[in-house]
């Protein structure tokens, strides 16, 4: 019988070294699920072995860290290199895979990866842990019964404004919530394409180090967001991990 993959949640940012750095954002089910395997498949392998660096200070791993095979899945790896990563599965070893923060295959390109599982027979088991995604909609007060993921916008100015308008008339025909992230150095330049674009009336929430110290989760409508970037009082988001969601008025 082939092994399982297991959609390992990871923080969204980094963690102290403190003894159960990990509790308050994985459960332990998580943690000892994550210690026991013997393989992983992640973005980078520098930080899935900080993060399991992490995991064993309160759950031991059950082998060596320099042990643990670590292969690499990013955006650049060539799909035709997917089903080598498979190999160990098809073998009945049990696998993680696992995002460079958050939960793997949501804005991540693992999600190729745990399609050619299911096509192969390779029983997938998501386990539970922190999305920025879901996390930002719950704390906006946007709208959380329909909602749409954009992944990034264009960066090329006039392109963004046009994106965005079209993003807000399809919130306000479909009272749909749209969410979409940018690079960090580009996110206050985002906030205020935003507050330029929109009508002053629609809503537009900034999410910022989610799960970290520094979270901050401000929802205000375009007009306010304006007036206090013009005003010099832009939120501090330069370089920090951000979600960006929108709701039009009726």
């Amino acid at each position: 019988m082939p092994g399982t993959l297991y959609l390992i949640p990871n923080t969204l940012g980094p963690a102290t070294a403190e003894a159960d750095a990990l509790a308050a954002i994985l459960p332990a089910q998580v943690q000892s699920t994550a210690a026991r395997l013997g393989f992983y498949i992640a973005e980078n392998a520098k930080s899935a072995r900080a993060f399991l660096k992490l995991v064993a200070q309160t759950h031991p791993l059950a082998m060596p860290l320099q042990e643990i095979r670590i292969s690499e899945l990013n955006v650049q790896t060539p799909a035709q290199q997917l089903p080598a990563l498979l190999e160990p599965l098809r073998a009945g070893m049990d696998a993680g895979l696992i995002s460079e923060a958050g939960v793997p295959a949501v804005a991540d390109p693992g999600a190729g990866l745990v399609r050619l599982a299911h096509l192969e027979g390779i029983p997938v088991r998501p386990l539970v842990g922190p999305s920025s995604l879901l996390l930002a909609l719950m704390a906006s007060g946007l709208n959380g019964q329909s909602f749409a993921f954009h992944g990034y916008l264009p960066t090329d100015a006039a392109q963004r404004t046009k994106r965005l308008r079209q993003l807000e008339e399809r919130s306000r025909s479909e009272r749909q919530t749209q969410l979409f992230i940018e690079t960090p150095y580009r996110n206050l330049a985002m906030l205020e394409a935003m507050a330029t674009a929109c009508r002053p009336t629609t809503l537009l929430c900034i999410a910022t180090d989610l799960t970290l110290p520094s979270e901050s989760v401000i929802t205000r409508t375009a007009g306010a967001w304006l007036a206090a970037i013009k005003a010099g009082k832009a939120p501090d988001i330069h370089k920090k991990p951000t979600v960006f969601l929108l709701l039009a008025d009726a």
